[in-house]
């Protein structure tokens, strides 16, 4: 994005634009007047990099999870191919780089709620051999991993079987997402990995009273890992005036209780509502959004930072250690 005369990357890690291509309704690389996200429109917003969340119905878990969750990564293939001079898909350390350095959307593959992994170590790798470099343990329900958001109060946390997923996960280099996880799952999370984890797309329970938002210790923790918290455009996530100014509230909120901007980025949740907040109706309203962060009175450089430089910052040294590993 051009802000304030010069370049600045803006990285989004939570996007369920996925599913309208797999029903049929529109395709990345054509702009639309349906949904809140396509290459064009993202293209004109200033987007730099969007994690493409797919996301399983509840009606094909889990008997059907795996084969569906394979329809999403061919269909976001067939995209991909289909938009080489517009797309540019990222896994690694060199093609961040390449993706940065172009004119083209960068785009990472994410799960959200690993059903179709059942309990077997071995899909996750193949799940990184198809390029998945983002993937959370659950949507909102218990799984065969661990308990989601929508369990608590009184959710549960990691299951044997789920440690073993994400030791599988940390040692191919498949980022952990804490989004969704039932805060016991949580807390357990933080007990287990070896390696920085982000939350794409998760508010302040402060601020909004909801199994889906961090508390103030969790934000804590996540930064203190050093991991990254998306804040969401999720009118329900918001609380109170669910507008614009509400969405730069959170990111206010988090800061202070971090004690800085450097563990926060955006996870927009673009796609996934159907009443999105007045101001981000779609991926084009992003330089509005930057404006507003200043006139709140974030600095320019803590507005860098939540845009896009945290993520990048997180995800060159996630793979630069990935790199170091060998």
């Amino acid at each position: 994005m051009m802000w304030r005369g010069h370049w600045v990357p803006v990285v989004d890690t939570h996007a369920d634009s996925m599913l309208d291509v797999v029903y049929g309704r529109r395709h990345l690389g054509e702009r639309s007047d349906s949904g809140q996200l396509d290459i064009p429109r993202a293209l004109e917003g200033g987007l730099t990099i969007q994690c493409f969340s797919c996301w399983i119905e509840p009606e094909y878990k889990p008997e059907r999870a795996l084969s569906r969750q394979l329809q999403f990564f061919d269909r976001f293939w067939q995209e991909a191919n289909a938009n080489t001079e517009t797309l540019a898909v990222i896994t690694d350390g060199p093609s961040l780089e390449a993706a940065l350095a172009s004119n083209r959307l960068g785009a990472i593959i994410s799960v959200e709620g690993a059903e179709a992994l059942g309990t077997d170590p071995g899909l996750v790798r193949i799940f990184h051999r198809l390029g998945v470099r983002l993937m959370s343990l659950t949507w909102n329900e218990r799984n065969a991993l661990a308990d989601g958001a929508g369990e608590d109060p009184g959710g549960g946390g990691v299951s044997k079987n789920g440690r073993q997923i994400i030791g599988e996960m940390e040692r191919v280099g498949i980022i952990l997402d804490v989004s969704h996880l039932s805060e016991a799952s949580f807390w357990d999370v933080m007990e287990i990995r070896s390696r920085p984890v982000i939350a794409s797309h998760s508010n302040c329970r402060e601020l909004a009273l909801h199994p889906r938002n961090l508390s103030d210790a969790q934000m804590r923790a996540l930064a203190g890992q050093g991991g990254v918290q998306g804040i969401t455009f999720v009118r329900d996530f918001l609380g109170r005036n669910q507008d614009l100014d509400r969405v730069v509230d959170h990111m206010l909120y988090a800061m202070d209780i971090v004690g800085d901007s450097l563990h926060l980025g955006l996870g927009s949740d673009f796609d996934g509502v159907e009443n999105p907040v007045p101001g981000l109706e779609d991926v084009t309203h992003l330089p509005q959004l930057a404006d507003h962060m200043s006139d709140r009175g974030i600095s320019d450089p803590d507005v860098e930072n939540i845009l896009g430089g945290n993520y990048v910052r997180f995800l060159r040294s996630y793979w630069a250690a990935e790199q170091s590993r060998g």
